[in-house]
């Protein structure tokens, strides 16, 4: 075998501590080359200023100096120009899928994360609205309050009770909507609203685990799910567990709020969850002057979707009935009509399903098996 050979072959055994994949996999090496016994490698990370890129260096040195005929190496670190890096991230994001552990989510069934960087842009009311949009379209719709600290949804929703166990599985708690019906596991069921969970991030990590794999989801048509602010233990545990949801980013007006949603964003790239758009919530709302104000600002919605390079899904005007109706376990959602803000965000959002659905030959057998199964 050709020394060239043989480096490709001991660089497959590098891997990229972050995407916990072979850089020859991942397209990361380049032209390789062999000149007088000195080896030309050249690697491509996903970023100039990568914090790893000293161990990966090193472990390519390492690996190409054991080939025989090799005495010397010349490694080249360069940065992977967009095509790559998105060819990259679907590698990824597929090898993610692969190692993501069972879960009686259908496989069929697409799953947005509701996120933003920062509290008090209104995400959890726009997930029980989208939710209940959802459902009204005749949709089975699982509802996830991820928010173990800051639980809400069992108020919003107005579904409240004991979680019942069947089968040794939690089954979420129902409630009709129209034609489809939403189905609900939140901190809300297990403990009182008034106190606070002192509960440290395994606990909590723990606690999300178990609302994903050991609850009943089999006969939901699609998922919802409201994630805490920011970037810590809860989204990197539904990152790790469900690495096929797609992320929608909710943000206000103002620019700083716009900065904060960002980071949200970028946590999803780099654990390559797709990004798929933008909400700017409260963004101004008409007096009964007929003029329209925007208290928090203008634009800061539609600049952050530009930056992320995603679409803007929807501007949600600023509206007392949204806090009404969440007081009352009636999101404003209920009583809108068809052509309203929240139910055309809940039609954009169901028509970039398919790129959330796991595809090919093996997720329909499966889908084709679970189907089966459930109908025995």
């Amino acid at each position: 075998m050709e020394p060239r050979d043989l480096i490709l072959q001991r660089l497959a055994r590098v891997r990229d501590p972050e995407l916990g994949a072979s850089i020859t996999e991942l397209g990361m090496v380049g032209e390789v080359r062999v000149v007088d016994r000195v080896a030309h490698v050249a690697v491509a990370l996903t970023t100039a200023s990568c914090p790893l890129r000293s161990d990966i260096e090193r472990d390519v040195r390492d690996a190409v100096l054991e080939v025989e005929g090799v005495d010397e190496i010349v490694v080249s670190v360069g940065v992977l120009d967009p095509a790559a890096k998105a060819a990259l991230m679907r590698t990824a994001r597929s090898l993610a899928q692969a190692r993501a552990p069972h879960t009686s989510i259908p496989r069929r069934a697409p799953i947005y994360m509701i996120a933003s960087g920062k509290g008090g842009v209104g995400k959890s009311s726009m997930a029980a609205n989208v939710a209940i949009a959802m459902a009204q379209t005749g949709l089975h719709v699982g509802v996830l309050d991820a928010d173990i600290w800051g639980f809400s949804l069992a108020r919003l929703l107005g579904v409240t009770g004991d979680v019942v166990v069947r089968d040794a599985k939690m089954a979420p708690l129902e409630r009709r909507v129209g034609p489809g019906t939403i189905a609900l596991l939140s901190m809300g069921h297990l403990a009182d609203e008034k106190q606070a969970l002192l509960w440290r991030g395994l606990m909590v990590q723990k606690a999300v685990a178990q609302f994903i794999e050991d609850a009943d989801w089999s006969r939901i048509d699609v998922m919802v799910i409201d994630t805490p602010p920011g970037t810590g233990d809860i989204v990197m545990t539904l990152a790790r567990l469900l690495p096929h949801m797609g992320q929608v980013v909710v943000t206000t007006p103002s620019r700083a709020a716009q900065h904060v949603a960002a980071r949200a964003a970028d946590f999803a790239r780099k654990s390559h969850i797709r990004v798929l758009g933008v909400i700017e919530n409260m963004s101004g709302f008409a007096c009964e002057c007929g003029k329209v104000h925007a208290p928090l600002g203008v634009g800061g919605g539609r600049e952050l979707a530009g930056d992320l390079g995603v679409e803007l899904l929807a501007k949600i005007p600023l509206r007392a009935d949204v806090a009404d109706g969440g007081d009352d376990g009636l999101p404003v959602a209920w009583h809108e009509d068809d052509e309203g803000p929240f139910h055309d965000l809940a039609r954009r959002l169901l028509a970039l399903a398919p790129s959330l659905v796991p595809a090919g030959c093996t997720a329909r057998l499966l889908d084709a098996l679970d189907e089966a199964v459930l109908d025995a």
